[in-house]
């Protein structure tokens, strides 16, 4: 029989009895530490309360100089800390499940702004279609009797389709009319543009422009949906409801779960608790170091006790 490595608790596979045996593995993921990503990527965040109890409890020295606690994911890192004062002074450091929230809303932004850009280069699309229709038009009719032969023999009637029929009726369009369309579009996708702004620097009045904007285009997407079915469709409606409920519960607009004020104390409360949360979680890497030695590190063996006469 094989044996697992030092201090595991059973022993391993037996790989040489039969080695082509499929090894049983955990493919399980971890849950993902949005802290430590966010530190990795930005840096950690350090600092010095005036509180002794809890000034000690984030300093530690060590032979390298003097480590301070990150309070976003809570590691000791060397160096000065980054600033100092009352505890409930510290600043407020988004972490766990808020830094999750800033990645929902930075993503919704993303969205928001390559659906603007989109919309621009429509709105230039339409625009230089307005002022150079006429020769379009005439290259057009040029095209489709040429494109007729080759069409029939795939089954396609260009005279009586409806994509060469939408092309005619927009030809017939006037000039001015095409402008205010472009003038149309470029609004649309200052809207948007507008809102991914606010959503991507996490402010409240991105997120009231978001959900009031996204409110006024679903009755829009909803007659749509009502012509016709598409994914396309479907998966915008999705994303924009998400969007708006998403928003409205977890930042509290219109008075939902307390409104403004219940938000503002939330906030208040973190950056009051903030220093004290970090200075009484355990570290980071002590915790793994002293799991790796509880686990290298075999049990002592009992006691034999003396037979009795």
């Amino acid at each position: 029989m094989g044996s697992g490595p030092p201090g595991a608790g059973s022993p391993g596979p037996d790989r040489t009895a039969n080695p082509g045996a499929a090894v049983a593995v955990d493919l399980r993921l971890a849950p993902v530490d949005w802290s430590l990503l966010t530190c990795a990527r930005k840096g950690h965040i350090t600092y010095a309360p005036d509180e002794t109890r809890l000034r000690e409890k984030l300093h530690v020295p060590t032979p390298s100089g003097d480590a301070w606690r990150c309070l976003r994911c809570g590691t000791y890192v060397h160096g000065a800390p980054h600033g100092g004062g009352p505890a409930d002074e510290a600043p407020l450091v988004p972490r766990g499940r808020a830094l999750r929230d800033a990645f929902i809303m930075r993503f919704f932004a993303f969205e928001r702004a390559v659906r603007g850009v989109i919309v621009v280069l429509a709105a230039w699309g339409v625009w230089q279609f307005s002022r150079s229709r006429d020769s379009i038009q005439q290259i057009f009719e040029r095209e489709i009797p040429i494109l007729k032969p080759v069409a029939k023999q795939i089954g396609v009637d260009l005279d009586n389709s409806k994509i060469v029929t939408s092309i005619r009726h927009v030809f017939e369009l006037k000039s001015t009319t095409l402008v205010w369309v472009a003038v149309a579009l470029l609004v649309y996708a200052a809207i948007e543009i507008v809102e991914a702004v606010g959503l991507w620097m996490l402010k409240r009045w991105g997120e009231y422009f978001a959900v009031v904007a996204t409110c006024f285009g679903l009755p829009i997407e909803i007659f749509e949906l009502t012509e016709k079915i598409s994914p396309l469709r479907v998966g915008a409606f999705v994303v924009n409801v998400g969007l708006i409920v998403y928003i409205v519960v977890s930042k509290r607009l219109f008075g939902v779960r307390g409104g403004k004020a219940a938000h503002e104390a939330h906030l208040r409360s973190e950056s009051l608790l903030e220093v004290e949360q970090a200075a009484h979680e355990p570290d980071l890497h002590g915790r793994a170091l002293a799991k790796s030695r509880a686990t290298a590190e075999p049990a002592a063996p009992a006691p034999q006790q003396s037979p009795a006469p």
